[in-house]
């Protein structure tokens, strides 16, 4: 009995004192951890409603046209070289496209014309050339000095310039030779100055101003003779001036000169 009430103390000890169990650390869970912050989504803008597209027409094949209904098409005509024959101005050799120019803007001189180049006196037209010089057409007038055996060429663009022109009118002429007729007006300054104004007026071209030089240079026989240098420009005015009288008169130059001797002899 006495065992029985040791064992059944040693129990009633063991039961009031119990061991402590040692907490074990609480496990994070996923359920402890916060929730990540979630981004707001952008309302989505509403789609645009697609326009209607009508469908295409389909192309409808184009009839076959039949042999009578097919047309050749002219073939470009590719202009021809001017011949020898060509119907062109009098001793001109041009091209279709200047010939056309040639009548849209007619020249002021044509061949056989009598014309004055004012450094070289009355020449007769010959010919009309057309000539390339470095890459330029160039439309030419030829002009021959028969007594001076000289032959010019003055391109049509540079007459103007050139100062060449058609002889003058017989009106013209006569006031030519009412100068002439008038009293010799010599200024009395150094010869070289002089002389170098009568060149410059037999240069002019202007009969007028040539008369007047052959009217100032002028001597009779009762006068005293002239310097060398004054018969030479005296001589080279008087020949301008006959030739264009003889030009303008349509007589020798034989005649013409003769002419003039005598208004300037005439008292």
């Amino acid at each position: 009995m006495a065992k029985l009430n040791k064992k059944a103390a040693k129990k009633k000890v063991t039961a009031k004192s119990p061991k402590k169990k040692p907490v074990a650390a609480k496990k994070k869970t996923a359920s402890t951890k916060k929730p990540a912050p979630t981004k707001k989504k952008k309302a989505a803008a509403p789609a645009k409603p697609k326009k209607a597209v009508a469908p295409k027409a389909k192309a409808k094949p184009a009839p076959a046209s039949t042999k009578s209904e097919i047309k050749e098409r002219p073939k470009p005509s590719t202009p021809s070289a001017p011949s020898a024959q060509q119907p062109t101005r009098t001793g001109v050799k041009v091209t279709p496209k200047k010939a056309e120019k040639a009548k849209r803007k007619p020249l002021p001189f044509s061949v056989s014309d009598y014309v004055v180049y004012p450094t070289h006196g009355v020449g007769k037209i010959t010919a009309i050339e057309d000539r390339e010089v470095s890459g330029i057409h160039l439309e030419m007038f030829v002009v021959e000095f028969e007594k001076d055996k000289m032959i010019l060429r003055v391109p049509v663009g540079k007459v103007d310039i050139a100062g060449m022109r058609k002889l003058a009118t017989p009106k013209k002429m006569e006031e030519a030779m009412t100068t002439l007729k008038g009293r010799a007006r010599i200024k009395r300054t150094m010869w070289s100055r002089r002389a170098q104004e009568y060149e410059a007026k037999i240069n002019s071209g202007d009969p007028i101003s040539i008369a007047e030089v052959v009217r100032d240079l002028h001597r009779n026989a009762n006068q005293p003779e002239q310097s060398y240098s004054e018969r030479q420009i005296y001589e080279g005015a008087l020949d301008r001036l006959v030739r264009e009288v003889a030009a303008v008169d349509k007589v020798d130059e034989d005649v013409a000169q003769e002419r003039l001797l005598k208004i300037l002899q005439a008292e």
